[in-house]
């Protein structure tokens, strides 16, 4: 399957770069700035609250203003995707991502600053799911898993570089850059998705759904409040009970409510589609417990083995080696061995790795920390590869941004789930919340069991009887 692409009315020599390379750079770069920075301010605060005279605990608004905001705008991306097309939506996100991370940096005051992080945070909300869409439309289904090393690329290490890098900017230049460091990285990848970025146009969306937005924005963005205030909070105060107990009865008047409209904003009917309804509920855990882990870990090792900050967040980079491991190694796998058991054995390899670190902990020396991350990596990469290749091998093209949509806000409740559980049980000790994550692990391993290797297959075949008869991408400006 090789979707067309609109011309773009750019000059002979954009035909240089192919749609598909051209997306893969737009998407990857997009993705890792989103990504990173929900990490690389963290260790930032402390400048920023004496900069700002602001107490640390004052400043959790910063990040709590930019991922509320990338809740609210994740459901909106598919209606803007159907009526603007993929290259509108993502080239005006990537430019509102990259003008707002400017003006964090110039912000004087602690209610400035949360502001601009809102603006980047409406971008960072667009750019995941409207990046997805774009690869999986330029990509044909047999390709698409050999693509997983450009995709999971800002997934691996994004996360563990935000921490690294925001702690080197801060000790040798100043907060400042941990926002500026985003506009070279955004400024480059507009200029070149102005030039060789193709479109591919959405069905048309009609009237704007005002209250499924209300339901399903409002409801994810209460939930992931929530979820992010509780570790420090509690989980029975004012503050973190009516958030969530209010944002989950915001979600579940959505179900009926989309189900029901002529034109829902969230089309949840894609989830009648068997393969890519079960692969979310493998995907789901796994993603809570990787969250879970990442954030022990790091904990960890500063207040068990006298770790400084740096060096912690080095430490962690096996984990984002080994899922780039992973994508190399399961094109090859698939074909032999078939997506339900390889996410199976990540899953169940995963759970292992994760048990090994909690019974050991406080008695392993840091030699052997170093290879389980990285084996950790490997396994959860493993079933993630191929769970998001298989999600949408049966999801017709047309239907694509609103699988990403679903996709991407089951991401964000499965990590914020998995820190806040994380968080709230590591009061009883390290060992408990990693036993707990690795419980979800076995949870992500028997629900891989489930995902049907026959329906894989089959779409196989579809997308190569259909693919010749569809029209061949051409490159921007063709």
């Amino acid at each position: 399957m090789t979707p067309a692409v609109r011309r773009t009315g750019l000059p002979r020599a954009g035909r240089r770069v192919s749609p598909k390379a051209a997306v893969c750079v737009v998407s990857v770069a997009a993705n890792f700035m989103a990504i990173m920075d929900t990490t690389i301010v963290n260790v930032a605060l402390p400048a920023l609250g004496r900069d700002l005279a602001v107490d640390t605990s004052g400043l959790s608004s910063v990040n709590v203003g930019y991922l509320v905001a990338m809740a609210v705008c994740v459901p909106v991306s598919g209606w803007l995707t159907h009526r603007h097309g993929t290259r509108r939506t993502a080239l005006a996100a990537l430019l509102l991502f990259t003008v707002a991370s400017a003006l964090c940096a110039t912000a004087g005051s602690l209610p400035a600053l949360t502001g601009y992080r809102v603006l980047q945070g409406v971008g960072g909300g667009l750019l995941a799911p409207v990046g997805m869409t774009m690869m999986l439309r330029a990509f044909p289904v047999a390709e698409r898993l050999r693509a997983q090393k450009y995709v999971m690329l800002p997934t691996a290490v994004a996360p563990a570089l935000g921490p690294v890098l925001g702690g080197w900017l801060v000790d040798t230049a100043s907060w400042h850059w941990v926002f500026l460091v985003n506009l070279p990285v955004g400024v480059l990848a507009a200029l070149f998705g102005l030039w060789a970025l193709p479109d591919f146009p959405g069905p048309g969306a009609p009237r704007f759904d005002l209250p499924g937005f209300v339901l399903a924005g409002g409801g994810l963005a209460a939930v992931l409040y929530a979820l992010t205030r509780a570790p420090d909070r509690g989980w029975t105060g004012g503050q973190v009970l009516v958030p969530l107990l209010g944002g989950a009865v915001l979600l579940a008047l959505t179900v009926p409510w989309e189900l029901r409209a002529a034109h829902p904003l969230i089309d949840l009917r894609i989830l009648d589609d068997r393969l890519f309804r079960t692969t979310q509920l493998a995907l789901l855990p796994m993603g809570a417990a990787f969250m879970g882990v990442l954030y022990l870990y790091p904990q960890y090792l500063q207040t068990g083995l006298g770790y400084d900050a740096l060096h912690s967040g080095l430490a962690t980079f096996p984990e984002a080696l080994g899922m780039l491991t992973a994508s190399q190694l399961a094109p090859p796998l698939h074909d032999r061995v078939g997506p339900s058991r390889l996410m199976a054995a990540g899953g169940s390899a995963a759970t292992l790795v994760i048990v090994f670190l909690a019974t050991g902990a406080g008695t392993l020396p840091s030699l052997v920390l170093y290879p389980s991350l990285y084996l950790l990596g490997c396994s959860v990469g493993l079933l993630f590869a191929n769970g998001q290749n298989a999600a949408f091998v049966t999801v017709p093209a047309a239907r694509t941004a609103d699988a990403t949509t679903l996709l991407t806000m089951q991401r964000q409740l499965a990590a914020a789930c998995g820190v806040a559980l994380a968080a709230t049980l590591a009061a009883g000790g390290f060992r408990t919340g990693l036993l707990a994550m690795a419980g979800l692990g076995g949870c992500a391993a028997l629900l891989a069991l489930r995902v049907s290797d026959r329906q894989v297959r089959d779409g196989y075949r579809a997308d190569a009887v259909e693919a010749p008869a569809r029209p061949r991408s051409s490159p921007a400006g063709a």
